[in-house]
């Protein structure tokens, strides 16, 4: 099994972990090595940390505000929009979800499925309501899903949940107008689990018409060699049988079909390493046919990208409505992101490049 080096640079000695991009370390790799395998142990803890890459606060206040924040929007999407609590998914009893919905709610209303961060160990539906009013204010149907970390749930048990999550919504709205997965770190990974669901043994095929996933982890193998697989137990297998990234590209068929967006994100602020995992799997979607599309967001990290779908003009919670709305110019009530106006309001400029515009 492979161990982190004890010098984390293959090209000179004298460089220090924290000078080390994975992403310009391939060049010096075996081909076919992922540039990770460079790093010094402390190096990939520090990598696989996201609150030691925020910069507008100290690492120790990151969590605790994130947190805050998506109770406060929870809190305030509980009191302000219909919904049902706590409702199950399945028999366990973690398997359940909170369902929010906009003020003229139809059984042919889009539905966004959320699943949260943490980690796989950490994270909670009771404190990540964050894109509620926004996305309800626009006629879109909101459910946060929970499921059992770790360490009472397995990896295998997290994207068995989070695929029957999505079978019990089809069922219950079978005239949906169409059920989009978002995902945040963890829950990105679960989202994009949820592309390899073989949907005949569950009898029912989700409407499935679009993936957000912001801040993934799509291999987790290099997970394995830091502190974050304490509460897992993940072994290599493990990693290999959960990782989209490997699974995907040697899936023999696709179950959901490529005219399907799906939708890579990472903030400016995320690590190189989750840099680099988005990257590769937008390019392993787009290469093996889905429709794939990658976003680089500016100004934002691992943390703040997620805060700020509180915000109803955030460029983030604008790009989701206008996956779900495509001919959002044309939708009555709802902003264009791409409006002079907005683009100001984002503090981006007229010329941000942000392929959310048509």
């Amino acid at each position: 099994m492979w161990a982190p080096p004890l010098s984390p640079c293959p090209c000179k000695a004298s460089c220090s972990p924290s000078e080390l991009d994975p992403a310009m370390a391939a060049s010096a790799l075996p081909a076919g090595e992922p540039p990770w395998k460079t790093l010094s142990a402390e190096e990939l803890e520090r990598q696989y940390s996201p609150s030691r890459w925020v910069i507008r606060m100290k690492a120790e206040e990151v969590v605790s505000t994130f947190v805050r924040t998506g109770s406060q929007a929870t809190r305030k999407a509980r009191a302000t929009r219909r919904n049902q609590l706590d409702v199950p998914y399945g028999d366990g009893e973690g398997e359940k979800m909170d369902i929010y919905f906009p003020d003229e709610h139809s059984q042919a209303s889009p539905l966004l499925l959320f699943f949260h961060g943490g980690y796989w160990q950490s994270g909670s539906k009771d404190d990540s309501a964050f894109m509620v009013n926004p996305l309800t204010a626009q006629g879109v149907g909101v459910a946060i899903v929970a499921y059992d970390i770790a360490p009472k749930g397995t990896l295998d048990q997290m994207v068995d949940q989070v695929t029957r999550s999505v079978v019990f919504l089809q069922r219950r709205y079978p005239s949906n107008g169409g059920i989009y997965l978002c995902g945040h770190s963890a829950g990105a990974h679960l989202a994009a689990m949820v592309l390899l669901a073989g949907w005949t043994k569950h009898g029912v095929t989700p409407n499935l018409q679009g993936f957000l996933l912001v801040s993934g982890i799509y291999d987790l193998e290099p997970l394995i060699y830091t502190s974050q697989n304490a509460p897992l137990h993940m072994t290599l297998e493990d990693a290999q049988r959960n990782s989209p990234q490997h699974c995907l590209e040697v899936a023999p068929a696709k179950p959901v079909g490529p005219a399907c967006p799906v939708l890579v994100v990472v903030g400016q602020h995320d690590s190189p390493e989750f840099h680099r995992q988005s990257r590769e799997f937008y390019e392993m979607l787009h290469r093996v046919g889905w429709k794939a599309s990658f976003q680089e967001l500016p100004g934002v990290d691992h943390f703040d990208i997620i805060e700020n779908l509180t915000q109803e003009d955030d460029v983030l919670t604008q790009t989701i409505l206008k996956t779900i709305f495509p001919d959002a110019l044309r939708t009555p009530g709802l902003q264009p992101v791409c409006t002079s106006e907005n683009l100001q309001k984002m503090r981006l400029p007229p010329n941000t490049g942000l392929s959310v515009c048509p």
